[in-house]
């Protein structure tokens, strides 16, 4: 964003500043807890390290539930770029409904993860876990698509039929009730996991060709066109996404590939 896209960069990056410094500071806290954990046998520094897991995980899919509820209702932006708002602009009820929609359904998704990961018992409070977070994260989720239609383009871009990408995440968020009570979790974590990657694009596709909406004058709208680099910038990095972006996905699928299997208590495991 920094190379390809500098005036998305900056506006996002000094409106939002305060909740991303806020994801950061969550993320550090949750691998130093992760890491500083076991380094301690007292109950009580584990319970207060497995809170800082706790805060550290809840934050970072709220900030972006914020983030994305903002992006789509708009932010006031003047002519020259500028997030001319305050901290409590971002708070507004539209983009609250869509933090705790993203919080609950990570949480759903998360815990299907975990579910087909863990040992017993672990994997069976995990999997209850699921089932009962996920007729809330059904109802935000679609309570947000629903607000969508009233406080962003939802409805003047994609109208009443949004077409195949939003309605198959809809339809794979309705299917995790479905897969549930069957116990098909593998299929439930699937489907929740279609549900994110879709509903992200989705949601770009209602912003498009806009980046960032300005609540203030649509003309001062960012768009794909005023907040890019030049070209030479643009085509250097269309290169290196080329080769970096498949190496990255290959070495995330490799790591996923290697830790495959089900955690067992009788390895030489602990945390």
């Amino acid at each position: 964003m920094f190379a390809a896209f500098p005036n998305w960069y900056a506006t996002l990056f000094s409106g939002f500043y305060l909740i991303l410094f806020l994801l950061i500071v969550s993320l550090v806290f949750r691998g130093v807890a992760i890491e500083f954990r076991s380094k301690d046998m007292r109950p009580q520094w584990r319970r207060t390290l497995d809170i800082l897991i706790f805060i550290g995980s809840l934050i970072p899919p709220l900030v972006w539930g914020l983030i994305l509820g903002n992006l789509l209702h708009g932010v006031p932006i003047d002519a020259q770029m500028n997030y001319v708002g305050s901290f409590g602009t971002l708070l507004n009820p539209y983009a609250l409904v869509g933090a705790v929609s993203t919080a609950l359904l990570f949480t759903l998704h998360g815990a299907l993860y975990l579910g087909l990961k863990a040992p017993e018992p672990l994997g069976n409070r995990a999997q209850s876990l699921a089932y009962r977070v996920g007729l809330w994260a059904t109802i935000f989720y679609f309570g947000f698509v629903a607000l969508s239609y009233v406080y962003s383009r939802f409805a003047h871009k994609l109208g009443v039929n949004p077409g195949p990408i939003p309605i198959l995440a809809g339809v794979s968020m309705i299917a995790v009730r479905f897969l549930l009570p069957g116990k098909r979790y593998g299929w439930a974590f699937a489907a929740t996991a279609l549900t994110i990657a879709l509903s992200a694009i989705s949601a770009f596709l209602v912003l498009f060709p806009n980046v960032m909406i300005s609540s203030l004058n649509p003309r001062w709208n960012l768009t794909i066109y005023n907040a890019s680099s030049n070209p030479y910038s643009l085509k250097v990095m269309s290169i290196l996404a080329l080769f970096l972006i498949p190496l990255v996905l290959a070495y995330q699928a490799w790591s996923y590939w290697v830790f495959r299997r089900r955690v067992r208590l009788d390895e030489t495991f602990h945390y």
